[in-house]
This record gives structure tokens, C-alpha cells and sequence, in this order.
């Protein structure tokens, strides 16, 4: 008998096929003691397979490139963390086997960072995946992750670690469903790069039944449990339908009455660049240069490292619009030469601006390298600050710019409420405003963007948050500047009108989304999309904003 799921969809698109489930975790090692002499010889164990497992996320990384490559390499320097190696070595010298030794110090981490704020859960995960694939090495079992089949189907997970969904073949997965996860989590970003449909935070994912046929809906989060031939056909028609629509809107972003908002992408780094070429997009709103960073997290890269990778992304758009932004370190991206590693909570504390404005000498240098960068080329290069709180943040980045010697636009992210309250004095010392809705979200209602649990609070259509857009948007107008959005919110196409009706004036977002929200906005006037933000903003719930613009702009 059919019956119907709700999660959070994440990744538009549907998938119909059979449900098989991501392998179980490694299990518990036993707790036996080993002889003095044998414990040189687990050390040496241990560090091997850390180093195997490190070495092969970062061949992970390598083969998947972009977003997925940054957060890969992350987890290879979580596997290799000298202070976890030298507790691993600890519990070794006292008896421990060198798979027990690794489960019990990771336990250990992973109970300090729980305790560390709620941030950090999301790399809790990260930690456990790279716990496993350790034990699961020194144990001599397969690893946990993704099924071997040679049928395509539905990959049902309680959380997909990055190093899973980096790698999932779209021609054998054809969608994938999670119980925990949120729509910011690394998994959600990464689907919605490989064009998978996704959903997540599906409370009893895990007891669907190895077998059984599903219907995902990516766009309305809706999985449908043994679905009627019915179902299925008017499934499969509208997404026949959406596959024809986006085929034939191409162009410039506008909407159906001319107004043009242009449809740039949010890139890790160059091997980024060819998708959101093919997708049309207009320029890049969003360039995370962390990548860069992530390679060693004990060094910052050089000036020459960085001005050939910072090249190969402008040189891929000439005349277009490129928005960069500068090195965004501290939180769940530490890097052991910049952040540091007592805070109580690193989500309140020394993170993205506060950290270079540190270091000043690591903001220059990649501010340097951004000017040599452009030489010669034609691009519109605009240089941006991650978590500005206050115009005297956006002074002192814009001072920075300016010593530098780089003939770009200066702006802020917006990202903290006090960033989006007082955005007119903001912009009196920088050019442009750009919102990145994850952060936003997460600071302005308490809510870890990587919990399940709060995913509700994640939600952008929540209309506290969109007040907020509203705010930035209004004093950019006011300032006669320009105001984006590079978060997440951008990638949903009805909520793209509901930011094109609040006064945004460009969208970025992952190159896999550009058709569906260019095809979305062709089909409204501005004055459609005004109507449904107003209507958004009276509402009282995400869900309730959601369901309102859908009325107004379906003409209900």
C-alpha cells in the first residue's frame, strides 16, 4: 500500500528505484591486552593505516575535485591529527591493540568536540567516518559505504560522510534519502553539485526495507513508499516536463518581463569551473578559496600557488563578473597556522575576517596574489569578507584591499544579524552586499546548520530570515549598490522569485540548480515575485511562507 514520507528535499529531481542501504558501521573492537614487546609493533600498525586512510581520502578528493576535494582533505588531517596519533601511541605503550587503541582516542575526540557547542556535530560525523575506515583497515574487514550493485537504486543512509557522496556514480545511485543531515550539511551541498536528487532529515529512514521501491522527490522532500503505477506516471511526466523546460531556457537570468537578475555559481576552485560554464552561468558569486588552505593546514600556500589557481577560474570568464572570497577559516575549517585550538566555541569566536584581520600578513598575501591574478585579463573581479559583523570590519577589510594595491570591488558578506541590521552603514565603507543564507540562518536562530534536529530552523524560507534579505536588499537600493545571495536559498527556484521580489539582485548557487531557477524565473513577472515575497514575509512559518508565494505565484 502506498504511503507518503516528508523530509527536507535538498536536491531537486526524482528517483524511482529500489531502496539498498549504505553498509554498517565497523563494529566495536575487543578490549583485549597485548604483551610489552608487541607494542612498537601496533604503533607501526596504527600509523600505516592512518596513513592509508588518509592518503585515501585525499585520492578521493583528487578524482571528485571542487567542493567535495576541500572537504575530503579536511577529513585526511582529522585522520592525521598528531594529538590523535599521539593518544592512539598511548593507549598502545599501556596494552591497547592498535584497533582499539584508534577507537578509544577517537572516542575520546569525538566527546570533546560534542562538548565543544553544537557547531561541531557535523564534523563529528566527518570524525566518525574517519574512525571507521581506520578500524575497518586494521581489522582486515571491507570498508563501511556505499553498496556494491549493478543495478541502479535508492541509497537510504542514517548520514552519508563526504567521502561516500563524493564519489556516488549518478548512473547507478539515482537519488539518496538520510535521516539525519540538513539542507546545508556537506551531503546536501555535495548532491546538489552531482545533479542527485536528495532528501534528508527523514525521521525512520533506516526501517525502510532493503528492496523496497521508492519514489524520491527531490524539490518537495516527499518519498512515497510503494508507489501506484499512477503515481509513478505523474511523477515521471513532470519530470519529463521540468527536463523539457530547462532544456529550452537559455540565456541571461531574467524574469518573464525583462528584469534581469543574473545567475552566477558558487565554486570551490577550478575543477568547478567546466560545469558552471555548461550550466550558462554569467559569472562566479561565490569563489571559496579555502581549498587552497586545506592542503596544509600547518602552512598557508604561496603567492604563486595562489595566483595560478585564482587565474585559471577568472580566465574562464572573460568580461564576466567573478566574486571571490577571501580565506574563510575558523569553526569547522581550523587551520593549525591561523585558528586556535582552545575555544570554547569556535562558532562565536575567532573565525573568517576576525581571523585574517589577525593575521594580517596571510590577508595580504592573498589579496596580492588576487591583483596578479588579474593582469592582463578583462574580468570584473570583486573581493569579499566572510563575517562581518559592523562597518568597522568592512573599513579595515577595505583599508586591506586598498594597501594591496587591488583594482576590485570591495564587499561584505552578510552572515550575522548585525551585519544585515546595520547593512547601510556597512556599505559606506564597501560596494556591493552579499548573503550567505546558511550562516545567516544558523546565527540567527541558534540552529547548527549540520543537525537534523533543527532543521526546521535551518529552512530559508523561515520569515524572520527573510526579513533579514529584505533589510540588506532595501539599504543596498537605498545606497544605490548591489546586494546578492551565495547561500543555499539561491538554489531553489520558487524561493529565487521570493529573493528577486525582495530586492536581490544576482543568485549564485552550485552550477547543477542554474537551469532550474533561470527556467523558474522566466515563467513570472517582477511584480509576481514582489507579491509572493510580501506574502512570504506575513507568514508564520516556513512552511506556511512556502505554500504562500506557491498561491500567489500559481495564481491560487
Amino acid at each position: 500500500m502506498e504511503t507518503t514520507l516528508r523530509g527536507v528535499g535538498v536536491s531537486h529531481g526524482v528517483a524511482i528505484g529500489e531502496v539498498r542501504h549504505m553498509g554498517t558501521a565497523v563494529l566495536e573492537p575487543p578490549a583485549k591486552q597485548i604483551p610489552a614487546e608487541e607494542a612498537e609493533r601496533e604503533q607501526g600498525r596504527a600509523r600505516q593505516a592512518v596513513e592509508a586512510v588518509a592518503a585515501d581520502l585525499n585520492a578521493r578528493g583528487n578524482l571528485a575535485g571542487g567542493e567535495a576535494q576541500a572537504v575530503l582533505e579536511a577529513q585526511a588531517l582529522m585522520a592525521q591529527d598528531p594529538e590523535l596519533m599521539a593518544d592512539v601511541e598511548r593507549r598502545i605503550a599501556v596494552g591497547s591493540t592498535a584497533e582499539r587503541a584508534v577507537y578509544d582516542a577517537f572516542a575520546a575526540y569525538r566527546a570533546l568536540l560534542a562538548g565543544a557547542g553544537e557547531y561541531l556535530a557535523g564534523r563529528v560525523a566527518d570524525l566518525d567516518d574517519v574512525r571507521n575506515r581506520i578500524v575497518a583497515r586494521l581489522l582486515g574487514v571491507p570498508m563501511p559505504g556505499v553498496p556494491d550493485s549493478d543495478q541502479p537504486y535508492v541509497l537510504i543512509a542514517r548520514d552519508l560522510a563526504p567521502a561516500d557522496t563524493a564519489l556516488l556514480d549518478p548512473a547507478l545511485v539515482l537519488g539518496f534519502v538520510t535521516e539525519e543531515g540538513g539542507p546545508t550539511s556537506h551531503s546536501a551541498i555535495l548532491a546538489r553539485a552531482l545533479g542527485v536528487p536528495a532528501v534528508v532529515a527523514l525521521p525512520g529512514a533506516g526501517e525502510l526495507a532493503e528492496g523496497t521501491v521508492i519514489a524520491v522527490d527531490g524539490s518537495s522532500g516527499e518519498i512515497f513508499v510503494d508507489p501506484s503505477a499512477e503515481k509513478r506516471a505523474a511523477l515521471e511526466s513532470a519530470a519529463a516536463e521540468r527536463k523539457a523546460a530547462l532544456a529550452a531556457s537559455t540565456g541571461p537570468g531574467a524574469t518573464s518581463d525583462g528584469h534581469k537578475v543574473p545567475l552566477l555559481a558558487n565554486v570551490g576552485g577550478p575543477a568547478d569551473v567546466p560545469a558552471a560554464v555548461e550550466a550558462g552561468a554569467e559569472g562566479v558569486g561565490l569563489f571559496r578559496t579555502e581549498f587552497l588552505f586545506l592542503d596544509d593546514s600547518r602552512n598557508a600556500p604561496s603567492e604563486e600557488k595562489q595566483v595560478e589557481a585564482y587565474r585559471q577560474v577568472l580566465e574562464a570568464f572573460p568580461e564576466g563578473r567573478v566574486v571571490v572570497r577571501v580565506l574563510d577559516a575558523g569553526a569547522d575549517k581550523p587551520l593549525d597556522f591561523l585558528t586556535p585550538g582552545d575555544e570554547p566555541n569556535p562558532a562565536l569566536g575567532v573565525r573568517g575576517l576576525r581571523t585574517l584581520l589577525d593575521h594580517p600578513e596571510v590577508l595580504r598575501r592573498q589579496l596580492t596574489a588576487l591583483a596578479r591574478a588579474t593582469e592582463g585579463l578583462p574580468v570584473h573581479l570583486e573581493v569579499m569578507a566572510p563575517m562581518v559583523a559592523d562597518r568597522a570590519d568592512a573599513k579595515a577589510f577595505a583599508d586591506a584591499c586598498r594597501e594591496a594595491g587591488l583594482q576590485a570591488k570591495f564587499g561584505a558578506m552578510v552572515e550575522i544579524p548585525s551585519a544585515a541590521l546595520r547593512a547601510r552603514s556597512i556599505l559606506r565603507e564597501v560596494e556591493f552586499l552579499s548573503l550567505g543564507t546558511n550562516d545567516l540562518a544558523q546565527y540567527t536562530f541558534a540552529a547548527d546548520r549540520q543537525v537534523g534536529a533543527v532543521s526546521r530552523l535551518q529552512d530559508p524560507w523561515q520569515p524572520a530570515l527573510l526579513d533579514l534579505v529584505a533589510l540588506s536588499a532595501e539599504a543596498a537600493r537605498a545606497e544605490g549598490k548591489s546586494c546578492g545571495v551565495c547561500g543555499e536559498a539561491a538554489s531553489d527556484p520558487l524561493l529565487a522569485c521570493v529573493l528577486t521580489g525582495l530586492g536581490v539582485t544576482s543568485l549564485s548557487m552550485g552550477a547543477a540548480s542554474i537551469p532550474y531557477v533561470r527556467a523558474t524565473l522566466a515563467k513570472y513577472t517582477l511584480a509576481q515575485c514582489e507579491r509572493a515575497a510580501a506574502a512570504a514575509r506575513a507568514a508564520d512559518s516556513a512552511e506556511e511562507a512556502r505554500d504562500a508565494a506557491q498561491a500567489v505565484l500559481s495564481g491560487e
